[in-house]
């Protein structure tokens, strides 16, 4: 049997970290663009991003179930190599014109203001979304809160 990095880093990480399950969990990158995945990796390696946003739409256009609290997600950078380890906190499906500051906060970007967010996120999904529909201003956003499982943060935000 052939195992793969992203089997070597679980593994390690199990003998590592108590309860984790065997099983290796979904991996991903953040952002759409190398740069964009290790940028925001840093973020949360270094504490300051604890939040995410996708598309409601983009989940049915790929037919992905929404994450779910107390799901684990390895974090890859953006030469697609597992780096980290996140557990999903919490879940909220929100209009894109409903999402509030604490979560562009936890997002933990630019200014970190709902100003900032809300342009970046519409030109984001303008440019990236995998659906037809791409942006809309009441589009359902799937906003997620996450803890670093591993490694710990080297600060907090």
């Amino acid at each position: 049997m052939t195992t793969t990095p992203l089997d070597e880093f679980w593994a390690r990480r199990g003998d590592e970290v108590p309860g984790l399950p065997s099983t290796v969990p979904e991996s991903w990158a953040f952002g759409a663009t190398p740069e964009q995945a290790d940028d925001l990796l840093a973020l949360v390696l270094d504490g300051t991003k604890d939040g995410t946003a996708s598309s409601l739409w983009d989940y049915e256009a790929a037919d992905e179930a929404l994450p779910a609290v107390g799901d684990l997600a390895v974090v890859l950078d953006g030469a697609g190599a597992p780096r980290a380890v996140i557990e999903v906190s919490d879940v909220r499906v929100v209009p894109f014109d409903e999402v509030d500051e604490d979560h562009a906060r936890a997002e933990g970007e630019g200014d970190r203001t709902l100003g900032w967010w809300r342009r970046e996120h519409e030109a984001y999904w303008r440019a990236h979304s995998e659906n037809p529909r791409g942006f809309e201003p009441d589009m359902p956003v799937v906003c997620e809160r996450f803890r670093l499982v591993w490694p710990t943060a080297t600060r907090t935000a």
